[in-house]
C-alpha cells in the first residue's frame, strides 16, 4: 500500500527565501569586510613581522617555505611589506632545530 505524504509546507514561502537570501548576502558581506581588514592588517607597523607573516599564512591557508631561497618568500615580503632580510629571519627563528634547557644539577 502506497503512503500519502503531505508536502504541505514542503515549499518555503517567498519571505522566507527572501529573507535567507538577504541574511546570506549579509554574511558574504561580512566575510568581505572581515578579509579586507585581515589583509590591511598585514602591511600594519602595529605588527611584529611574526604577526604579519602568520596572518600571511592564515589568510593563504600555507605555510611559510623552509627554504631560504623559495620564491615565495619574495611575494610574502611583498604582501607584508617586509624586507626579504625581515621574512627570512622570521623564517630562521620559526624553523630553528629547538634546544632543550639543560637538567638542572
Amino acid at each position: 500500500m502506497v503512503e500519502e505524504r503531505s508536502y504541505h509546507g514542503a515549499i518555503s514561502d517567498p519571505g522566507s527565501l527572501a529573507d535567507r537570501r538577504a541574511q546570506a548576502e549579509h554574511e558574504q558581506q561580512q566575510r568581505l569586510l572581515d578579509r579586507q581588514q585581515q589583509i590591511g592588517q598585514l602591511t600594519s607597523p602595529l605588527r611584529t613581522p611574526e604577526e604579519r607573516i602568520r596572518l600571511w599564512e592564515k589568510l593563504h591557508s600555507l605555510n611559510m617555505p623552509r627554504s631560504p631561497t623559495h620564491k615565495l618568500l619574495r611575494i610574502i615580503a611583498d604582501q607584508t611589506e617586509l624586507s626579504l632580510e625581515q621574512v627570512l629571519e622570521v623564517q630562521r627563528r620559526s624553523y630553528a632545530p629547538r634546544i632543550p634547557p639543560e637538567p638542572a644539577t
